[in-house]
């Protein structure tokens, strides 16, 4: 089903070019990350971004049109810095180093600013579901699938599928330590790491046995 101009997720109403218009564009968009933090959803509103930025509520307006498309480009932001650490993360020389490296991002990602990611985790679920949205979880899904197929992993009956279930293995395990407020990091590495092992391990021995599956 083809989704509508109101399906889609507020966008910044245009994209900063000149040095100095990038520079208060990202002004303002921690800006909006601050007020997140601070105030909450309850107090999160343009004019409190704005003055938290300096700028005045018509700057703020040139380029984002409410208070929704300041959570969108938030919500690109962070992702696209988990992105770009997961994908160094495939320079690690084996597969389990670099799904190592892939689980610590996403802790760390979680629990540096961990008001903000659980904030932000609520709105991305009250947002549609958006082409940024699918790009984001189609590009962790291929780094997954990558790191997965690597040698010194257990095979893998169905590598697309294995990275799909561990992308949520890992989002769930991350996204309920927020909804509590887990502050350790390495805990966390460890009950996700064995969990993502676990299951990377389980599926194998069901392929070594010849026992299949059934996914539906």
């Amino acid at each position: 089903m083809s989704k509508t101009l109101s399906d889609q997720r507020p966008r910044p109403r245009k994209a900063p070019r000149q040095a100095r218009s990038i520079d208060t564009v990202n002004v303002i968009v921690e800006a909006a990350a601050r007020v997140l933090e601070q105030a909450g959803l309850g107090g999160f509103t343009t004019n409190a971004v704005a003055a938290r930025a300096g700028v005045s509520i018509g700057s703020l307006y040139q380029y984002f049109p409410c208070k929704d498309a300041l959570v969108g480009a938030l919500i690109v932001r962070e992702t696209s810095v988990l992105i770009e650490e997961a994908a160094r993360a495939l320079q690690q020389p084996t597969g389990l180093e670099a799904l190592s490296a892939m689980i610590h991002a996403a802790v760390r990602h979680q629990l540096q600013r961990p008001s903000l990611a659980r904030l932000l985790d609520i709105e991305e679920a009250r947002l549609p579901f958006d082409a940024s949205t699918r790009s984001v979880t189609s590009r962790l899904h291929a780094l997954l699938a990558e790191a997965i197929a690597r040698p010194d992993l257990p095979p893998q009956n169905t590598v697309p599928l294995a990275a799909y279930d561990v992308l949520s293995i890992i989002k769930g395990m991350i996204d309920g330590a927020g909804e509590r407020g887990e502050q350790d990091p390495e805990d966390l590495v460890r009950r996700v790491s064995r969990a993502v092992h676990g299951y990377l391990c389980h599926e194998a021995s069901h392929l070594e046995t010849g026992v299949v599956v059934s996914t539906t």
